[in-house]
C-alpha cells in the first residue's frame, strides 16, 4: 500500500488496527512515499488508500520461528523446547524434524503447528538426503498422504514434489535479492535450476533471458508445469534444458550473469567462470574458518581464466555448527 511519507506513520498504526498490517514482510521508501506490506488489499482499498502489486521482502525468519516455541512454552519444560527445531512451512505442508527426546512430544507438537497455521493439510517429519539428487526421505505423521503442493513466494506460485525433488524454502530472501540486483535486458545463465524458483522469482520482476538446465527428469517436468503456472505473471523468459549442466554448459555461449545454487559436494566455479562476462553468483558450503581459502580459490580461478574479479562472500545460511551456505557475489572486469 502506497502512502505519503509525512502520513507513514499515523497510517502504519490504523492498518494495525485494522489488522491489516503484514508484520512477516519489511515496509519499503521510494521516493517521497513508503510501500507497507499488506494482507487484504479489498479491505485497504476500501478504507481510501493506494493499493500497488509489489512483492515486498520478508523480514528473518527466526521471528517466524519463534511462533511454535510460544504455543508450546505452557506445555513443555524449558529443557524440552530447548531441543525443538527449525521447521519449514512448504505450502500446506510443514517439515519438521523431531529428536529422541522429546519424541513423545510428537502429538502435541502437531497440534502446536495446526493452531500456528491453520491452513495445514500435512506434516511430514524428515529423514536422510539420498541419490544424486539429494532427495529427503520423509514420514507423514499428521494429514493427506501426499508430498506434493504449490508454495507461493515472492508473488510466484511453485509446484514441488517432495518425494522427487530438492526444494529449499528458506533462499526464498536469496531470490528476492538476486532479482532486485538483476537489471532489465540481461542475459542470464541459471546452473542446477530445480523446479525453477531462481529463474521465476527473477523473470517475474525483471525483463531478462534466463537458460536454464536441470538434470533431475522429475524437476523438469515439474519446472515446465511451474511455466505455466507462472505465465502471466512473468516479465522474463525462461528457457529449460533437461541435461547434464558439466555436459550442456560448455556448448552454450557467454552470459552476463551466472546463478550457480550448487549441490552441496559439486565444484562448478571454473564452469561458472568461463561463462559469465560480468556477474557470477555462486553458492557453496564453507566452514567459517575457510572462507578466506575460498576467496583466495576463486581469485586463482579467474587468475588462471585471464579475468579480473572484485570478490564478496555473504554468509546465507547455517547448514551445521561453524558450517555456513555461503554466496560469492563476484564481479568480472
Amino acid at each position: 500500500m502506497k502512502v505519503k511519507k509525512n502520513e507513514a506513520e499515523k497510517i502504519k498504526k490504523l492498518l494495525k488496527k485494522e489488522e491489516i498490517y503484514d508484520g512477516k514482510r519489511r515496509p519499503q521508501r521510494v521516493k517521497n512515499y513508503i510501500l507497507f506490506p499488506i494482507t487484504d488489499p479489498k479491505k485497504a482499498q476500501n478504507l481510501g488508500f493506494e493499493v500497488v502489486d509489489v512483492e515486498l521482502p520478508m523480514r528473518p525468519e527466526r521471528q517466524i520461528y519463534k511462533n511454535l516455541e510460544s504455543f508450546l512454552k505452557e506445555k513443555f519444560t524449558n529443557e524440552e523446547l530447548s531441543y525443538l527445531r527449525r521447521y519449514d512451512i512448504i505450502g500446506d505442508i510443514a517439515v519438521i524434524q523431531i529428536p529422541p527426546e522429546i519424541e513423545h512430544r510428537e502429538k502435541e507438537i502437531v497440534e502446536g503447528l495446526r493452531r500456528v497455521y491453520p491452513f495445514l493439510k500435512v506434516v511430514a517429519k524428515k529423514g536422510f538426503h539420498t541419490g544424486a539428487f539429494r532427495i529427503r526421505r520423509y514420514s507423514i505423521i499428521w494429514g493427506e498422504k501426499r508430498l506434493t503442493t504449490i508454495h507461493k513466494e515472492n508473488g510466484i506460485k511453485i509446484k514441488v514434489d517432495l518425494s522427487r525433488v530438492f526444494f529449499n524454502p528458506r533462499m526464498k530472501g536469496e531470490r528476492y535479492r538476486l532479482a532486485q540486483t538483476v537489471k532489465d535486458g540481461e542475459k542470464i545463465f541459471l546452473m542446477f535450476a530445480g523446479v525453477l524458483p531462481y529463474a521465476l522469482v527473477i523473470a517475474r520482476y525483471k525483463n531478462v533471458d534466463i537458460t536454464t538446465v536441470e538434470l533431475n527428469e522429475e524437476a523438469v517436468k515439474l519446472g515446465l508445469e511451474n511455466l505455466k503456472l507462472n505465465k502471466d505473471k512473468l516479465k522474463g523468459r525462461i528457457h529449460l534444458i533437461k541435461g547434464n549442466v558439466f555436459e550442456v554448459g560448455p556448448k552454450l555461449e557467454t552470459f552476463d550473469r551466472v546463478i550457480s545454487p550448487t549441490p552441496k559436494g559439486v565444484n562448478a566455479l571454473r564452469l561458472a567462470l568461463e561463462k559469465a562476462e560480468e556477474w557470477v553468483h555462486y553458492y557453496d558450503f564453507v566452514h567459517e574458518n575457510e572462507i578466506r581459502k575460498f576467496k583466495e580459490k576463486i581469485y586463482r580461478e579467474c587468475r588462471e581464466l585471464g579475468k579480473k574479479c572484485e570478490i564478496k562472500v555473504r554468509k546465507v545460511s547455517d547448514y551445521k555448527p561453524h558450517v555456513f551456505k555461503v554466496c560469492a557475489d563476484i564481479k568480472l572486469y
